[in-house]
C-alpha cells in the first residue's frame, strides 16, 4: 500500500539572555555542574519568580521572523510531572488555552526548496524555562541543575512536512532565521536548539494515522536519520496489519533505531493550570512596533541581496546565508577583499570542506576573514599558487596564523622566474619525450600533462598560467 507520511516538529529553542528566565542566574555553557543555581531555579520553598523582559523581547522577535499573530496578553502554566531533572516538580510554560493563549500564534516559515518555495505552518511560539540536565556515568545518574530555568521558547509546526528530508531543510531553514534575527546562537552541540519529531503515516489525502514522538535528536543529520528508521517501522508495521502505538520514542544514535520510552501522555496527564505566582504577559501594539524595527536582516532578504549586488548565484548565495557566522564571515571578508565571487567560491569550496569534516562552524575555527582576505590578496598578485594556497589555508583553519607567515617559513612564494622555470621545463620534456611527441601529433591536451609535471618538480610552486605559456611557446603549439 501507498502511504503519505506527515511530520509535525516541536523545536526547543534556548533564547540568548544573559540570565535565566525567573531569576538573576548567569546562563553559560560548560560551567562547573550545580554552580549556576539559587532558590527560585532549585525551586526552594518561600522564592518567588520574576519574568525575564529579555526573553519576552526575544520571543516577540522570533514570532514576527515567523509571520505569527502576537497575542496582545498571554498566561504562564504550571505542567505538571515528576522527573529527577525538574527540581520544582512542574515546568513553568504556556499552553494553547483559549481563554489563556501563549505569546503567539498562527505563523508561517517559507523554506527554499530548489526552485520552489514550501510553506510550513506555524502553530504557536510559546515561553518556557528549560529543565536541569542528567549526566550517565559510571553506573550512576548525577543531576546538574545549571541549565534548569533557562529561557526556552518553544515553536510548533503544522504537520505540513512530508519527508525526513523536508524536515532537515525546515529545521536549517528555521536555525538560520533565528540566527540572523539574533534570537539563538543556534548551537546543537550546546543544545541550544533541540528538536522533538511527531511522525504518522496515512492513506494519500486520508485522515491522520496514529503518531509517535521521537525524541534525543542531537544533530540535523540525527533528524532525518531517526523520522527515515520511524518511516519504515511504521511502515512494516501497517503492511503486516498490526497497529502503531501512540508514544514516545527515543533515537538510539550508535544503533541507529529508535525504541520505546513511555505512553505518549495528552495535555490532561500534566494538569496545566495558571501559574499563581505570575500575572499574565501583556504586550501593546507599540512595544510589538519597537520589536519589529529592531529585527535585522534576516536570510531572505540577504541572500537576495547576495544575487543583485554581489552577481552570486543563487546556490551560493543560499550556502552563504545557511548560517549567520558564515554569512558575517564572508561580508567582512569580502570588504577587505573586494571581489566576492572569489571570496565566495573558497568558503563554499575548501573552507566548508574543512568545516564539514570537522562538525564545525566558521566561528569555531580561528581564521578571521581578514586574513583569507590576505592569503586571496597573495594569490591574486601571483605570490602563491592555487595548490600552495590550499595547503597555507588548512593551516590557517588550524593554528589562525597569518598566511604571509606560513608562506614565510614554508618556502612557498610562487615562482615566475622565467629562466629557472625554462630549466625545470626542459627537464620535463627530456624526460617525457612521448607525451612531447603527442603535442607534435597534435594532441594538445597533452600539455596539460606535461604543466602538471613541472607543478610536481616545484611542489605546486611554479606560476601554472606562466609554464602553461612556456611550453608552449617551446613546443611550437599556437
Amino acid at each position: 500500500m501507498t502511504y503519505e507520511t506527515v511530520i509535525g516538529l516541536e523545536v526547543h529553542v534556548q533564547l540568548s539572555t544573559a540570565s535565566k528566565m525567573f531569576c538573576a542566574c548567569a546562563v553559560a555553557f560548560g560551567a562547573p555542574p550545580n554552580t549556576l543555581t539559587c532558590p527560585v531555579c532549585l525551586g526552594l520553598p518561600g522564592s518567588l519568580p520574576a519574568l525575564n523582559r529579555r526573553a519576552v523581547e526575544l520571543g516577540i522577535r522570533a514570532a514576527l521572523a515567523l509571520e505569527c499573530r502576537i497575542h496582545p496578553e498571554s498566561q504562564f502554566h504550571r505542567k505538571n510531572y515528576y522527573y529527577p531533572d525538574l527540581p520544582k516538580n512542574y515546568q513553568v510554560s504556556q499552553y494553547q488555552y483559549l481563554t489563556h493563549p501563549p505569546l503567539a500564534t498562527g505563523g508561517t516559515l517559507s523554506v527554499p526548496s530548489g526552485n520552489t518555495v514550501r510553506r510550513v505552518g506555524i502553530r504557536r511560539v510559546h515561553l518556557e524555562e528549560d529543565t536541569g540536565k542528567l549526566v550517565h556515568a559510571a553506573g550512576r545518574s548525577l543531576v546538574d541543575y545549571n541549565r534548569a530555568g533557562v529561557p526556552l521558547m518553544e515553536v510548533v509546526t503544522e504537520p505540513d512536512l512530508r519527508s525526513p528530508e523536508d524536515a532537515r531543510v525546515f529545521l536549517m531553514h528555521l536555525r538560520a532565521v533565528l540566527q540572523f534575527a539574533e534570537v539563538t546562537s543556534g548551537r546543537l552541540e550546546e543544545g541550544t536548539l533541540r528538536c522533538d519529531a511527531n511522525l504518522s503515516l496515512r492513506a494519500p489525502g486520508g485522515p491522520h494515522g496514529t503518531r509517535t514522538e521521537i525524541k534525543n535528536m542531537n544533530s540535523l543529520r540525527s533528524v532525518e536519520r531517526a523520522l527515515r528508521f520511524e518511516e519504515a517501522r511504521q511502515r512494516q508495521l501497517l503492511d503486516g496489519s498490526n497497529p502503531v502505538v501512540q508514544e514516545t520514542r527515543h533515537w538510539d544514535e550508535g544503533r541507529e533505531i529508535t525504541f520505546s520510552s513511555r505512553e505518549k501522555e495528552e495535555a490532561q496527564d500534566y494538569r496545566y493550570f495558571p501559574e499563581p505566582d505570575l500575572v499574565p504577559v501583556q504586550i501593546d501594539a507599540a512595544q510589538v512596533e519597537g520589536v519589529r524595527a529592531g529585527l535585522p536582516e534576516l536570510p531572505d532578504a540577504r541572500r537576495r541581496r547576495y544575487v543583485e549586488a554581489f552577481g552570486l548565484p543563487e546556490h551560493d548565495a543560499a550556502v552563504l546565508t545557511a548560517t549567520r557566522s558564515m554569512a558575517e564571515f564572508f561580508e567582512r571578508a569580502a570588504a577587505a577583499f573586494p571581489k566576492p565571487k572569489v571570496v565566495g567560491n573558497w568558503l563554499i569550496g575548501d573552507v566548508s570542506a574543512y568545516l564539514n569534516a570537522e562538525g564545525r562552524e566558521i566561528d569555531q575555527v580561528p581564521i578571521r576573514p581578514e586574513s583569507l582576505a590576505a592569503l586571496l590578496a597573495l594569490v591574486e598578485a601571483g605570490t602563491l599558487s592555487g595548490p600552495s594556497a590550499k595547503e597555507v589555508l588548512e593551516e590557517m583553519l588550524r593554528t589562525g596564523r597569518p598566511a604571509e607567515t606560513i608562506v614565510a617559513e614554508r618556502g612557498l612564494v610562487q615562482i615566475s622566474d622565467e629562466a629557472m622555470l625554462d630549466k625545470v621545463i626542459q627537464d620535463v620534456i627530456t624526460e617525457h619525450p612521448g607525451p612531447v611527441g603527442d603535442v607534435g601529433a597534435g594532441k594538445v591536451q597533452a600539455v596539460t600533462f606535461l604543466v602538471g609535471q613541472v607543478m610536481k618538480k616545484t611542489r605546486g610552486r611554479a606560476n601554472p598560467a606562466l609554464v602553461n605559456r612556456l611550453i608552449r611557446e617551446r613546443l611550437r603549439v599556437p
